[in-house]
């Protein structure tokens, strides 16, 4: 059966228990305000495929009106490339600039 509990296992637990109420939690980090680090990569990840997306339906398009499919859809696809890139890049930038502002605050 279940013997009696140690009495100097029970004290050495007491001891880390209130050891570790002592301390205090981590600092959570400061990607920006209200958003985790999962967020802010979706949302980079979907300005990059919203960039693409949207070059090679233009490119597509073009192609279709002026009967050159392939030229304008290659040429586009990589200018939304370009402009989901620097999308992404800004965003990045924006939300350090918070993150550091939000730090400074903090201290």
């Amino acid at each position: 059966m279940a013997s009696d509990p140690d009495p100097d296992r029970l004290k050495a637990l007491e001891e880390k228990l209130k050891q570790a109420k002592g301390k205090e939690a981590p600092p959570q980090t400061n990607t920006a305000k209200g958003f985790s680090q999962g967020e802010v990569a979706w949302r980079m990840v979907i300005e990059l495929a919203t960039g693409i997306m949207l070059g090679s339906a233009i490119g597509y398009g073009l192609d279709v009106l002026f009967g050159t499919l392939p030229i304008f859809l290659v040429i586009f696809s990589l200018f939304g490339f370009a402009a989901g890139i620097k999308t992404m890049l800004g965003s990045a930038r924006e939300l350090g600039r918070k993150a550091d502002k939000a730090a400074k605050e903090g201290n």
